[in-house]
């Protein structure tokens, strides 16, 4: 019993290319309504209701940084009480060794401290980053993201995915439709 050898796909999908972010909200929110999922936007500003029209759910980072900043605060009071009252217990001015309001700016600070590297790091570790390649390089126009040109990829992972139906869809609402090659 022979397999026949897997081959696999050079192409990484199809990518369409705009000149306005309207067109490109508009071309998303039709993919998506069309049942194409495993798809992505480049822009070179970001576009608000981008994310929705490609139907992405929305970010953690906010519960991240919320967490964060828990962490930090009450790591911040416990690190404060921990110095005053076990490490270095000194009566000043007959005051308690429990003084909170002597706290509070250690603990604020340790909060946005906490909260700010939960930030970047959920950030980074969210987007998938570093990542110093993507096939979307491999497209010659696609050098205009950053400038002044809007893109759609859809990728070949998508369940929906037929090259030639996938360009067709494209074309309607894009004259420049690529294929990107992985």
């Amino acid at each position: 019993m022979s397999h026949a050898p897997v081959v696999a796909s050079k192409n990484f999908g199809m990518m369409a290319e705009f000149d306005d972010h309207q067109l490109l909200i508009k071309a998303a929110g039709a993919a998506h309504a069309a049942g194409y999922r495993k798809m992505d936007a480049y822009s070179p500003y970001p576009i608000h209701g981008l994310s929705e029209a490609l139907g992405q759910a929305p970010t953690k980072i906010s519960a991240l940084v919320l967490l964060g900043g828990f962490l930090g605060c009450i790591g911040g009071f416990a690190l404060m009480c921990w110095i005053a009252m076990v490490a270095y217990p000194m009566n000043v001015a007959g005051k308690p060794l429990y003084s909170w309001p002597a706290f509070i700016p250690i603990t604020f600070e340790t909060t946005v401290l906490c909260a700010a590297i939960t930030a970047v790091a959920g950030m980074i570790a969210l987007n998938g980053l570093p990542q110093p390649y993507h096939p979307v390089f491999n497209v010659e126009r696609f050098k205009r993201a950053s400038q002044d040109r809007f893109f759609l990829c859809i990728e070949a992972a998508d369940p929906k995915y037929d090259a030639a139906m996938t360009r067709e869809f494209l074309a309607q609402h894009s004259p420049e439709v690529s294929e990107v090659d992985a």
